[in-house]
């Protein structure tokens, strides 16, 4: 489920529950996100909490957001051509 999720899109950790069809194993979905040692290629940083922010992060928060920045613009550009 998480490599259909392209490049600057987000969901929230409920989501992603949701989306393996286990809306109620919200925690074990988080887990599995931080336990994923293949962040780039299965793209954990893409999932967000329920109001927005940031959550966790294995490599940090810092990683987290320079990532997603990095994708919203890329998302961007590709919008204006």
């Amino acid at each position: 489920f998480l490599l259909s999720l392209k490049d600057g899109d987000v969901i929230s950790y409920s989501e992603l529950a949701e989306g393996i069809e286990k809306p109620r194993a919200v925690r074990a979905a988080a887990s599995a996100c931080g336990a994923n040692r293949i962040a780039v290629l299965v793209p954990c940083h893409r999932i967000l909490r329920g109001d927005g922010g940031l959550g966790g992060y294995r490599w940090g928060l810092e990683r987290k957001r320079s990532l997603l920045d990095a994708e919203r613009a890329r998302k961007a550009r590709a919008r204006q051509q």
